[in-house]
This record gives C-alpha cells, structure tokens and sequence, in this order.
C-alpha cells in the first residue's frame, strides 16, 4: 500500500503583516522566473484540508474543521499556518479548491485573493479536466469526487476505482477510456457511529478501532465489529459489484481520514494515497494555469 506523509518546509522569514493585495495576476507569476508555490484548498463538509506545494512536492498540509468563519479569519488562520513554514504570503504563486460547501467557498476564496494577491482556480464539472464527466446532471457531483478521479487516474491509470473515506463514502468509477462514470454513496463511518449513539440508550460511545473479533465479546467490540469489519464488506460488495458492470477488475485505491483503517481489512482495497485530492487539485492548476 501507498501510505504518504509531508514534512515541513522552511525557507526565507516572514517579516511583519502582508502586504496589500498586489496587481497581478497568477499568469503574471508563471512568468516571472520564480519556482511555483501553490495552495490548495479541499473543503469538506466535516474537514477544510489545505496543502502547501513548492512546484510537484507537497511541503505540508493542515486540517481544519469546515466551520463558517469571515474572510478575515479565515486570513489570520491563513497567515499563522504559512508562518509555522516561516512562508511570506507574498511568496504564493497559485492556489485551486474543491468545495463541496457553497457557503464556505467566497470566504475562503476572498481570504485567499486578499492575503496571497491570487484569486483561486475552483473545480466544478464545467471545468476542462482532461476528462469527460459522463452523468445524468454533471452539475450534481461533488467536486472533490473529480478532482479524486483526476489525481487517480494520473498515477494509477485507467480503468480505476477510488474510495474516499470521509463525512460520506464516496467510490467513483473511471472507465477504460478514462471518462468519468459516477460511483455510489454511502454514510461515513463518523456519520454512522454519531447516529448510532443518538439514537440508542445503552450503545456507549466507542473509538474508531478494529477489535480483536468480528464476534464482539462486549457492546464496544461488537459496534467496533460492525463499524470497522462492516464498511469493509460494503466497500468490497460494491467494488465486486463495478467491477462486474466495468468488465474489468480495476484497481482500488482509497483516501480520506479512515482509508488505512478500513484498508487493512478489506479485499478489494490495493492503494492507499492520503494526498490524493491534493494532487488532483495541483493537476487541474497545472492544466489551466501552468
């Protein structure tokens, strides 16, 4: 399996406050000899991730709760992040996001523009992603999803099946022909366990780790059971079944906050890439912006 991490980057100092926004443009900084440094940004319903890129590597990536926050905080979380790296906003050349929370994206958008001086390149389906969106109404997909396929197909060719572990299950299907298919949907694992104990008197709250059975021994092991062993089985029914409707026996990489966990237990799984989204997101501005 592909289990990735990023480990932080220093270079140069961040003297006092930005300045004010620049007139420039991102094509401007493509052009003015100096190495890319790109921010993506990854917005969930659960879990904002942004990444810091200095041209291909990911230097570092931050997670932040997916809260309604001003401009002008969202700033100031902008800025403190960038100064653990010791990086002068100034120094962003190029910056992508994927929402899937419209309220959230001008925010988010208008800190960006204001402290970096770049306005970010958002992903919908409209957007030429080298590959065709082949649904009912393209409208309706997530843009995480695409930018999922995207980064997948770039390092794990086609046909290819992509699971992402996050407030949903998403698994997306990318055909032989490297068009975007559609996939399913299903509760996350957090979802499902907070509903569980919403719903019920006497089930505790339990961590999310594998027992030692899948006969649980006592209520913790046996909602760990049907949590953990559970989702596992369900990616794998769904995967077997795709596969039967592909033809093929794609290959299944996973990502998102409990991708190694379930990973460890399911028979279909064969990657795990936790920076995936990160690197479609990079892709797309390469695509558009060089």
């Amino acid at each position: 399996m592909i289990r990735g991490g990023s480990k932080p980057w220093h270079n140069g100092g961040l003297e006092g406050t930005p300045k004010a926004l620049r007139a420039r443009t991102e094509e401007d900084n493509s052009r003015n000899g100096g190495r890319l440094m790109l921010l993506v940004l990854d917005i969930g319903n659960t879990t904002t991730v942004l990444g810091l890129y200095r041209e291909d590597s990911l230097v570092r990536s931050w997670r932040l709760t997916s809260e309604k926050r001003t401009a002008d905080e969202l700033s100031v979380y902008l800025l403190t992040l960038l100064g653990t790296l010791r990086v002068d906003p100034e120094e962003i050349t190029g910056a992508a996001m994927a929402s899937v929370v419209p309220p959230l994206d001008a925010p988010w958008s208008e800190a960006v523009t204001a402290l970096c001086g770049v306005h970010p390149l958002e992903v919908t389906s409209s957007l030429d992603l080298g590959m065709p969106v082949c649904l009912l109404n393209p409208g309706e997909v997530g843009a995480d999803r695409l930018v999922n396929a995207v980064a997948g197909m770039a390092a794990y060719g086609k046909p290819l099946l992509v699971v992402d572990f996050g407030t949903a299950v998403n698994i997306d299907v990318v055909d032989g022909e490297g068009r975007y298919r559609g996939g399913a949907l299903a509760p996350g694992l957090a979802v499902s366990m907070e509903a569980l104990f919403g719903r019920t008197a006497k089930v505790p709250k339990v961590a999310l780790a594998p027992p030692p059975f899948a006969i649980g021994r006592s209520t913790q092991e046996a909602v760990q059971s049907g949590i953990i062993f559970g989702y596992a089985g369900l990616v794998d029914a769904l995967v077997r079944r795709m596969w039967k409707e592909l033809g093929a026996e794609a290959p299944v990489v996973a990502t998102g906050g409990q991708a190694s966990l379930v990973a460890s237990f399911s028979e279909t799984i064969r990657s795990v890439a936790p920076d995936l989204t990160l690197e479609g997101l990079r892709l797309i501005h390469r695509r558009h912006r060089g």
